[in-house]
């Protein structure tokens, strides 16, 4: 079969028009391996605060107030919540707690005899190494932590934290 000039040239084109969009493709994908940015996952405020009202929620079941703390990825605050009786101390001690769980991506109870020389991590300003705090993980991804205390012992205040994570697990790795 001989093909006429017009023919030749449509061939032509759909063969240059596949090699560049396989080019076009090929370089997207490679510019995005090589590019200064990165994705990040981030809490929303309202799962945040889905966290703490939980946490909250469970340690009142126990009849006890306390405060709890959300931080995100990067370990800055993003929701405090104190209950009516708890004491204001419990909001500095829940969010030490949660920089840590999130810092060393443990449930700060597993952390607590890890660090005993003079001079260790234990010792760094902002981290406390007692139980009441877990991380937030979901789809391999750590995405923050929930730390909480004013409970009579620090597996009160854990069991509190991981149930606020469970409040929201289901959605995070359904988004993921």
């Amino acid at each position: 079969m001989k093909l006429n000039a017009t023919m030749r040239s449509m061939i032509l084109v759909s063969s240059f028009f596949v090699s560049f969009v396989t080019y076009v493709l090929t370089n997207v994908v490679s510019a995005e391996d090589d590019s200064p940015w990165i994705s990040v996952k981030l809490l929303t405020l309202e799962t945040s605060l889905k966290i703490a009202q939980a946490a909250i929620s469970t340690c009142r079941k126990e009849g006890v107030q306390i405060s709890v703390t959300v931080v995100d990825r990067a370990g800055d605050r993003q929701v405090l919540l104190r209950d009516v009786l708890a004491p204001e101390i419990s909001d500095t001690i829940s969010e030490q707690k949660a920089r840590a769980a999130l810092s060393f991506d443990a449930k700060t109870s597993q952390l607590s005899g890890r660090f005993t020389k003079h001079g260790s991590v234990a010792k760094t300003e902002g981290l406390i190494f007692s139980a009441g705090a877990v991380p937030i993980s979901a789809g391999g991804r750590r995405l923050g932590g929930v730390g909480v205390s004013g409970a009579p012992s620090g597996t009160l205040d854990e069991k509190c934290a991981q149930a606020g994570v469970d409040a929201v697990l289901d959605d995070l790795e359904m988004a993921e």
